[in-house]
């Protein structure tokens, strides 16, 4: 997804960080009303407001707002918070696993990305009634919010499932949107496929594995604040195998075989850059490459679907002793200096560099299967091109979207037999 801005262009740990995760953008004193952040003011565009009103989702922000002006407390509140964060995770998940819906395709991500902007403006923009909301107690509201609406906070993976006896337990990540001020229409496959496989179970070669998902958004900020390590930290030692997932190259899938400790500095969806050494807790041992422990040879050969499917190996560095980057195809040499991973430079190399770092941190690199695959960036239809003039969604847009989803689940049960 988010990867190949910069080395490969547009068509694209930390076991002791705790930070809450934050807003963005600071809460107006009282009586005051908050300004949107950047993406939240996207939600006044059209294409937006017409996603949510063809997928019934333009309920959900008043339905919380009515919800919040009957918080009593702030425990009260938080409460509310995580009830309809969870709601709104479960709804998404059971649109995307659905039979067909009127207005967009079930299939789509979309409806829970702008839903949930609209949340969280409600959320910043809020004045209790009955009792005070400090800034700092406002932002752990935020921050609940963040995590109960992207399925972070109720991963269930059991051992046993009735029926089956022992299961395999598989974890993926997706993303939000993003570049949504070249293209507001825009959706991410990556979360696409999460909301598609959450909950469900694929047959392997080895017997049933389930998968859980969860989704991430595309600010540095929140990256830098430990999103990723709070939210997999508790299950990494739990899983059988896990990927990060994001969309990356036109036409084609990648295992991405080293993952780079470097950001590149493209803008985020609050339009913040932000370019240096990944921050991560305990920078005195970080090391600057992670690798994959995915099978990629097999899945490489596998026969998962429509798309071709890379072993990437390619990244940029600065070697020992240089000073200019290089691209080495064969990966990174000894002693040398990150400025992109196989995935890029973006937050597609950064959740895989994080999570492979706080899996070798686990003492998981062994014994656990990990690393990110990128999807093909998702296509509109050959007419339907034009930001200004074109339909949110078109039959071709919906056919490559479902194809790489069906791929993900393909090389899922390929990682998962092998």
């Amino acid at each position: 997804m988010l990867s190949r801005l910069g080395a490969l262009g547009v068509a694209a740990l930390l076991a002791g960080i705790g930070v809450p995760a934050s807003a963005s953008a600071t809460t107006a004193p009282a009586g005051r009303t908050a300004a949107p952040t950047a993406e939240e003011a996207r939600l006044d565009r059209a294409a937006p407001r017409e996603i949510l009103r063809e997928s019934g989702f333009d309920s959900v922000a008043p339905e919380f707002t009515e919800a919040l002006k009957n918080a009593r407390s702030y425990d009260h509140a938080r409460r509310v918070v995580v009830r309809e964060g969870r709601s709104l995770w479960q709804r998404a998940v059971d649109r995307a696993q659905g039979e067909q819906q009127t207005g967009i395709s079930a299939d789509d991500d979309r409806p829970l990305y702008w839903a949930r902007l609209g949340m969280t403006r409600a959320l910043r923009q809020w004045e209790p009634d009955r009792f005070a909301l400090t800034p700092e107690r406002r932002d752990r509201l935020m921050g609940a919010l963040e995590r109960s609406s992207r399925g972070q906070d109720s991963v269930g993976h059991h051992s046993r499932e009735r029926g089956h006896g022992h299961v395999k337990r598989i974890l993926v990540t997706g993303f939000d949107p993003f570049t949504l001020d070249r293209d507001v229409r825009i959706s991410n496959p990556s979360g696409a496929a999460a909301l598609a496989l959450d909950g469900t179970t694929i047959r392997t070669a080895d017997g049933p594995a389930r998968v859980e998902a969860v989704v991430f958004p595309v600010r540095w900020d929140d990256f830098a604040d430990g999103a990723v390590e709070r939210a997999l930290r508790p299950y990494l030692p739990r899983v059988d195998l896990f990927t990060t997932i994001s969309q990356g190259r036109v036409g084609k899938f990648d295992i991405e075989r080293t993952n780079g400790a470097w950001r590149g500095g493209f803008a985020d969806n609050e339009n913040l850059s932000r370019t240096g050494t990944v921050p991560v807790s305990d920078p005195a041992t970080q090391p600057q490459w992670t690798s994959t422990t995915l099978p990629y040879k097999e899945i490489v050969a596998a026969k998962t679907g429509r798309f071709p499917v890379y072993d990437n190996t390619s990244v940029t560095e600065i070697p020992a002793g240089g000073g200019a980057p290089v691209v080495r195809p064969d990966g990174p040499t000894e002693g040398s200096t990150a400025r992109a991973g196989g995935g890029g430079d973006y937050l597609s190399n950064e959740i895989a560099y994080r999570a492979t770092l706080l899996r070798d941190r686990l003492g998981l690199h062994d014994r656990l299967p990990g690393g990110h695959v990128h999807t093909p960036v998702l296509q509109f239809g050959a007419g339907n091109t034009d930001p200004a003039t074109g339909d949110v969604t078109d039959p071709e847009f919906v056919r490559n979207r479902l194809d790489i989803i069906a791929q993900v689940r393909g090389i899922l049960r390929t990682a998962a037999s092998s």
